[in-house]
């Protein structure tokens, strides 16, 4: 927030507009001063702009393709939009990151977090290339599918497995069935879940109990009875899970590479991340504006309402104060 710098720009907007029109005030400036957020019709989750969240490391498809800002990738899963954003994450990470980091440890758990975070953010960048993302969405989801590789490779262990199988795929379902709604990056939620679920067959195996017995009980055991540490099907998950990873990222980090953009050839996958109903619409705020200038008379015409609006703006070029009418315009 300090480099968004909220009531610094509305200022400068405000002498742009010579006193035609009043650009929004930020939200707490009395209190927070610099720190001050964003009106809440520009940002609803109480944040910075979506110029600072690029500025700050924000994921955007052209910068990673382009300009090679691979940084990107990464950078994003620690950045939110906004107050509200952040706290939904951070609840999210206590209740499902806490027994994971317990059971396997901060190193397995953290490596498991940040290459998940990854994999969500590299779908999200073919699939949404005009969006701007931020957030540890997919990284979170990444900790859902590892728990449930986590039950499958060590199914052994487990009491009751089919409750805990039907528990967590349920809770898998209704997390994902939230993308479908709009606004919502369920591109970046099903590749952190993807990434997630097979670096848990990776990351997440437990020794058999016959393993673990063998190296508690005394010495002299009769020939033949040493027990590996892994069972044969858990190493060939894991196998199979590294390959299927390796392959997996590298075709999308070429893809991205290349410019290559899958909904132009996938017609239905717009769906996966959202599903128009009539309740709600998935196109993309409409916060555009034609504009016409006549001496310093600014026509301004919203091309989501249609609403036009005339103004007497005194620096024509100044960007600030043009979104700041487009927005108020078209709010």
């Amino acid at each position: 927030m300090y480099v968004n710098d909220c009531p610094a720009h509305a200022a400068a907007a405000d002498a742009a507009l010579g006193g035609a029109a009043e650009a929004p005030g930020c939200l707490l400036q009395s209190d927070l001063g610099r720190f001050a957020f964003q009106p809440y019709r520009e940002n609803p989750l109480i944040g910075p702009t979506s110029a600072t969240l690029l500025e700050m490391g924000a994921l955007e498809t052209s910068k990673v393709a382009k300009d090679h800002e691979w940084w990107r990738l990464i950078t994003c899963i620690w950045l939110h939009a906004g107050v509200i954003h952040i706290l939904a994450n951070m609840l999210s990470l206590l209740l499902i990151g806490m027994r994971l980091e317990r059971e396997f440890g901060f190193l397995r758990i953290g490596t498991l977090y940040v290459i998940s975070g990854v994999g969500g953010s590299l779908l999200s960048a073919l699939f949404m290339a005009s969006n701007i993302s931020v957030g540890a969405s997919g990284a979170l989801f990444g900790l859902l599918g590892s728990m449930l590789s986590e039950l499958i490779t060590n199914w052994t262990i487990y009491e009751n497995k089919c409750a805990a199988l039907l528990t967590l795929v349920l809770i898998i379902a209704l997390n994902l069935a939230v993308g479908i709604l709009p606004h919502v990056d369920n591109f970046a939620h099903i590749g952190g879940f993807v990434s997630g679920f097979f670096l848990g067959f990776v990351l997440l195996m437990r020794p058999q109990f016959a393993y673990i017995n063998q190296k508690n009980s005394p010495l002299g055991l009769p020939p033949g009875t040493a027990k590996c540490k892994y069972k044969t099907y858990q190493i060939i998950l894991l196998v199979i899970s590294l390959v299927i990873l390796i392959c997996g990222f590298v075709v999308g980090f070429v893809l991205l590479m290349k410019g290559f953009n899958p909904s132009e050839q996938c017609s239905w996958c717009h769906y996966l991340s959202c599903v128009p109903t009539s309740k709600w619409s998935c196109k993309a705020p409409g916060n555009y504006c034609v504009s016409s200038q006549l001496g310093d008379q600014l026509n301004l015409t919203c091309q989501s309402t249609g609403k036009t609006g005339t103004y007497v703006i005194n620096n024509p070029s100044n960007a600030e104060a043009l979104n700041h009418l487009c927005l108020g315009l078209c709010s």
